[in-house]
């Protein structure tokens, strides 16, 4: 058990830094105030730092939580196997979901949930009173966590929403135009902030706060730190404004850079020394247990844990190595970067692709929201609104969409105040000895000041509240996951033993692995044929250009899924068109998405090619034609076969088979034409098309005459028509596609000489 406990102590310190990078790494990438190489670099000797400051917080794994006396040796140890075997699974799951989650809250509610399981089982084993429960749980520390971490997702949000608020009124959009001093005071607020915060969360947790030196009064570092606040602050807050006005008026440093740069060091550091405990205090925990016992000579099940009661401290060594995992996973997870980009897509100033579609909460917030701000805009002279607007102003940059997703996720001052304010309020927790989770103060201060700075606008607001209240969302569940699981996990190794322990961890791997897969071929790009492409170019020729290799890749999956789906028909292979179905809806997504991007396509046209405007929305418009034809075909198939009616006859199989492969003769030389930007072949594919319209109006004509004489299924027939209606739609909105491409590319050629549209 110690040796399997030390390998997953390694894991969940991957899957740990995986999720929790985003506290440190979003204001810096939001912003790109500098660069990632630079950023990573920072966050790593944070990490580095705050891994050696840690070893004081180790004891809430120990005795934080429940009653170590209360336990003996193989009870314990049972206890800590199913925490880590809970912790590892669940922060998994979420970083593959990409949802940021507190690290803290779930190893607080394993370790209760486990607690609890196995307290009720001692209870039930000596025939006790149930209500004895509380005994074995340290109710008071544990209720103290909770609150403490519910009450910082409320204080983060509205303090961060408030200062914002303030900073933009003051320093605009145009803050880098603004006197020096303003820029130096600023400078002085947020620094003085984050080195007190570093103060707090560093010293507080090395050796050297038990000192006591003449200088403060005989007192020891952290008494002097905690007891004198207000001169600590004030000093810090005049050095660093000196500082800032010297910087920005003689080196030309930009002093919003240095703020951000300072402060991703300080939540780095206070992640690491902060959440360290939430990866390896439990199998820490567990191995100076596993030391006690040997050294005692009693039996597992006799020798009582009130060894965990006393203040032990953490070999250095092993904190060392601990830094050393998170900084190597920091810069190689995948995962990490999944996340980040879920807090950066809701806190974004300009439009992204939404990830999250909006809910009856969420509008209902919405809607009371602007009522809300409606009503304050009314009590407002116009002369003072008009002045708060003009500071909130955002600067208009005329770039096309992709172009737009290069540019920073929001500017430097509101990174300052993210990495300022939750500098502050993880620094007050902590000298007032209360518990907090960085990931909620983090994730929630950017959600205030995103708030507060108008990047959730009328195009955004339902779907980046309808996220944030997701994430909320996830967060109480991985509360009600981790005290569930992590007490069913208990349960059963406590009655298995080591044949239970052998499956969970065997399981645990197997779903790690399954994870692991889902997750690197959800994430692997395929460019070639698989995606569809935001048209960039400003000139008709370019947009021509363009479209051929959208349009070519539309054709190549369109013929893929219709043939798949008349062979799962034939097969009735359920499992076929369930896939079909989500492939056809992401081709529809994928053009979805090109329709939401045709006001930045307008805008990015030059004057001389604004009539290319009229040919790409036609274009889209017979692509979308296309895709929802795919989409009926398949969702009609799928409906027949999962409802267990009757399969389509052999001679209704063979007739769509022939169809199919009609269509996919004509689609290939219609790929082909389009790869090869070769005019003639969609020429020749348009005067051919009317012998495929005539193959399918011969088979409408086969059926009606089976379905008067020999057919007793009206479902098939409905389905038959169907399949053969939409077929024909999909074959017109291909062909006028086409005829549209032709005659734009070669306007000399005269109509009548074109072929006719079905």
């Amino acid at each position: 058990m110690i040796i399997a406990l030390a390998v997953l102590a390694i894991a969940d310190l991957v899957v740990g830094v995986s999720n929790d990078a985003v506290n440190f790494l979003n204001s810096a990438i939001g912003s790109k105030a500098i660069s990632f190489k630079t950023i990573m670099i920072v966050a790593s000797i944070g990490i580095a730092s705050g891994a050696i400051f840690s070893s004081g917080l180790m004891e809430v794994a120990r005795k934080g939580i429940f009653n170590p006396g209360e336990f003996y040796f193989n009870e314990i140890m049972f206890i800590f196997m199913a925490v880590m075997i809970t912790d590892i699974l669940l922060l998994d799951f979420f970083n593959t979901l990409g949802m940021p989650t507190s690290t803290t809250v779930s190893i607080v509610f394993e370790l209760l949930g486990a607690a609890v399981a196995m307290a009720l089982i001692k209870i039930a084993a000596d025939g006790g009173n149930f209500a004895d429960v509380v005994s074995y749980i340290n109710t008071t520390k544990a209720t103290e966590i909770i609150l403490g971490i519910l009450l910082s997702v409320v204080v983060a949000f509205s303090i961060g929403a408030i200062v914002q608020w303030i900073s933009r009124l003051l320093l605009s959009y145009d803050f880098q135009k603004k006197a020096k001093w303003v820029g130096a005071l600023f400078g002085g607020v947020a620094l003085s902030a984050i080195m007190y915060f570093i103060l707090m969360k560093g010293i507080k947790g090395t050796p050297y706060a038990s000192e006591s030196f003449d200088i403060i009064g005989g007192m020891k570092i952290k008494d002097f730190l905690e007891a004198q606040v207000f001169p600590i602050v004030v000093v810090n807050f005049i050095f660093w404004s000196i500082l800032s006005y010297i910087l920005v008026s003689f080196t030309k440093t930009n002093i919003y850079k240095l703020i951000i740069g300072v402060g991703t060091f300080a939540l780095a550091l206070a992640f690491a020394g902060n959440d360290l405990v939430n990866f390896i205090g439990v199998p820490i925990a567990a191995w100076q247990s596993y030391e006690a016992w040997m050294a005692s000579g009693v039996e597992a099940s006799q020798f009582s844990m009130d060894v965990l009661s006393k203040k032990v401290p953490t070999p250095t060594l092993l904190l060392l190595v601990a830094g050393f995992v998170m900084v190597i996973t920091l810069w190689f997870s995948s995962k990490a970067k999944n996340v980040v980009k879920t807090s950066l897509d809701l806190s974004s100033q300009s439009e992204t692709k939404e990830r999250f579609q909006p809910n009856f909460l969420s509008r209902g917030l919405v809607r009371f929201s602007s009522g809300v701000s409606a009503w304050v805009s009314t009590m407002l002279p116009d002369t003072l609104k008009a002045k708060i607007n003009t500071q909130f102003n955002t600067p208009t940059i005329a770039l096309s969409k992709d172009k737009v997703h290069q540019l920073p996720a929001f500017d430097m001052v509101r990174a300052a105040v993210n990495l300022m304010v939750a500098g502050i309020l993880i620094s007050i927790a902590t000298s007032y000895k209360l518990p907090l989770s960085t990931t909620y103060v983090t994730f929630m201060v950017a959600m205030g000041t995103s708030l507060a700075d108008r990047a959730w606008g009328a195009e955004s607001a339902v779907y980046r509240v309808a996220g944030v209240l997701n994430v909320i969302g996830g967060w109480f569940m991985t509360a009600i996951i981790a005290f569930t699981v992590s007490g069913i996990i208990l349960t059963l190794i406590s009655f298995g033993k080591g044949a239970a322990i052998a499956i969970l961890l065997f399981s645990a791997v197997l779903l790690l692995a399954r994870n692991f897969i889902s997750h690197r071929k959800k994430t692997k790009e395929i460019r070639d044929e698989d995606s569809l492409r935001k048209s960039e170019s400003s000139s008709i020729q370019g947009v021509i250009e363009e479209s051929a290799s959208n349009i070519s890749a539309v054709v190549k999956r369109s013929n893929k899924l219709y043939t798949n789906t008349i062979d799962g028909l034939g097969r009735q292979d359920l499992d076929q068109l369930k896939k079909n179905k989500k492939g056809v809806v992401k081709l529809s997504t994928e053009i979805d998405d090109l329709r939401d991007n045709i006001f930045y396509f307008i805008k990015n046209l030059d004057e001389a090619s604004v009539g290319a405007s009229n040919f790409y929305i036609n274009i889209l418009g017979y692509l979308q034609d296309m895709a929802q034809s795919l989409e009926y075909i398949t969702k009609i198939s799928h409906k027949h076969i999962n409802n267990n009616h009757k399969k389509l006859k052999y001679n209704q199989i063979k007739e769509l088979k022939e169809i199919d492969a009609e269509l996919e003769i004509l689609l290939n030389k219609t790929s082909k034409a389009f790869d090869n930007r070769s005019f003639e072949e969609i020429g020749v594919v348009l005067n051919n098309k009317q012998a495929l319209f005539d193959l399918v109006s011969q088979k409408i004509q086969k059926q009606v005459a089976r379905t008067r004489t020999e057919e007793s299924s009206p479902k098939n027939t409905t389905l038959y028509f169907s399949l053969l209606l939409e077929t024909k739609d999909l074959m017109t909105a291909t062909m006028n596609l086409l005829e549209l491409y032709y005659m734009e590319h070669d306007s000399s050629i005269p109509p009548a000489t074109l072929p006719e549209t079905e």
